[in-house]
């Protein structure tokens, strides 16, 4: 890794066209460095209201600092037609943490506490205390992305 990367965990979901929107987000996040990705899960959506979403979680390796990440990301939510408030999400990608190594990342106080579609993702890319849950019933999505 280059002394100026940071990495970025990220999260993902969508309900409405998700696997387009993925695909999408996908391809949009390589361009901004080196992207790995988790399995993608089908997940009830957390208030009940709304189909269930597809959720996945992703760690980039950036030269972007904190705030232009955050931006692209904003950038990419509205490029995808994002309509806020709704329960039919294009695209949602939230930056969980950053840091220059898995062991000194910074949490996002803003995503705390850490949501169960964050952490079932997140813990298949990033085995932190953070991410553990318990055994769950929820299918992997197979995507073409």
């Amino acid at each position: 890794m280059n002394a100026t990367e940071t990495i970025f965990a990220l999260a993902l979901a969508s309900n409405s066209h998700p696997e387009q929107h993925f695909q999408q987000a996908f391809a949009a996040l390589s361009r901004l460095g080196r992207l790995l990705c988790s399995s993608i899960y089908l997940i009830p959506c957390r208030d009940g209201i709304g189909a269930d979403y597809w959720n996945a979680a992703c760690l980039l390796k950036s030269e972007h600092s904190v705030e232009q990440i955050l931006a692209l990301l904003k950038q990419l939510e509205a490029d995808s037609g994002r309509v806020r408030p709704s329960h039919q999400i294009s695209l949602d990608v939230d930056l969980i943490a950053w840091g220059t190594s898995l062991e000194q990342m910074q949490f996002n106080p803003k995503k705390l506490p850490l949501a169960l579609d964050v952490k079932i993702p997140m813990f298949e890319l990033w085995h932190n205390a953070a991410f553990a849950h318990q055994p769950h019933p929820f299918p992997v999505i197979q995507c073409s992305a």
